[in-house]
């Protein structure tokens, strides 16, 4: 019997060492890493729970914000610094992409190296917090770009509108 149990307990054990190595969740992977993608779905669902739980309508991802805030990040990423208007400030920045929005926010950040990192730390500040539960807004363009000889590594933006656009 103690025979059959150990081959038991060995097949066992094979089986655990043969399964698929587990995923990082995407709220969690490491942006802090050379290759890193951020997933923007995971970010849309993480934030439009955050305001659905607040009475707030969803936000959905959309490509055209999406590539503003890759932009906004790498200008802050390339300057080694956290600025709003590293670039230029927000409304100018929509306009000349000819972006048309009714209402437009926007969060910046450094060092967060997690998408679960950067949403706590809006949450946390209050500033931060009430764009993410702006009233009206229905879209969402996120980045986080990595500097890694920069004093805070990752550089993350968000942005939340509105637009006439279905």
């Amino acid at each position: 019997m103690r025979g059959l149990a150990a081959v038991f307990i060995t097949l066992l054990l094979a089986g655990c060492a043969s399964e698929a190595p587990v995923q990082t969740p995407a709220m969690y992977v490491n942006m802090a890493e050379p290759g890193a993608r951020l997933d923007a779905a995971v970010a849309a669902s993480m934030i439009s729970q955050y305001r659905q739980n607040n009475g707030l309508g969803a936000v959905e991802v959309d490509p055209d914000l999406v590539k503003l805030a890759e932009a906004q990040s790498g200008v802050m990423a390339a300057k080694n610094k956290l600025d709003h208007d590293a670039h230029a400030p927000l409304a100018k920045r929509l306009a000349a992409d000819g972006y048309p929005a009714s209402v437009a926010v926007e969060n910046v950040s450094a060092g967060y190296h997690t998408l679960a990192e950067a949403f706590s730390g809006w949450r946390d500040s209050p500033p931060h917090n009430a764009n993410m539960l702006k009233s009206g807004v229905t879209k969402l363009g996120i980045a986080a770009s990595y500097a890694p000889n920069t004093k805070y590594k990752v550089f993350w933006t968000l942005i939340l509108a509105s637009t006439g656009r279905g």
